[in-house]
């Protein structure tokens, strides 16, 4: 995931500022998540999931990435596709209900795990589970989002 940020970056940065900006959200999040991954696996017997505190921290930028995605840039981008053609159209129409999908996970996550220190029994087991099933998401709405901004840049510069 961090070497498709930073092809991401070298091809994209600095051409937009809205997207360096959620470029740079997208690192700090990665950085959270493998400090989270960094941690596991977990033992049952000591019962010790991260810090609440670190998981919070995690899913309030994972929040804001998703947020900034959806409310902010994916909106922008879609109207650029827009102006490109049917065919531009058409892919962003097509990507946002698999990135939509991916939300969803993320969002289960921050219940599960941000929401409450109410940290049952089957907390610890899922966990790492649970994690994995995150960072596959994450991975595959970070490919999905570069295809959109590809098709955005590729169309509007003409490459």
């Amino acid at each position: 995931m961090l070497s498709r940020l930073e092809q991401a970056q070298q091809q994209w940065g600095g051409s937009h500022s809205v997207i360096d900006n959620w470029l740079a959200e997208r690192q700090e999040l990665l950085v959270q998540y493998y400090q989270l991954a960094g941690c596991a696996p977990y033992d049952k017997k000591d019962h010790a999931l991260p810090d609440h505190a670190q998981i919070q921290a995690f899913c309030q930028i994972m929040l804001d990435y998703l947020s900034a995605g959806h409310f902010e840039i994916y909106d922008d981008l879609v109207q650029e596709c827009e102006k490109k053609g049917p065919a531009s159209l058409q892919l962003a129409q097509s990507l946002y209900p698999r990135i939509a999908d991916t939300t969803d996970i993320a969002l289960d996550f921050n219940d599960k795990y941000a929401e409450g220190e109410d940290k049952h029994e089957s907390m610890y087991d899922e966990f790492d589970k649970d994690l994995s099933t995150l960072g596959e998401a994450l991975e595959l709405r970070f490919e999905l989002e570069d295809e959109l901004i590809y098709n955005l840049f590729a169309n509007h510069t003409g490459a």
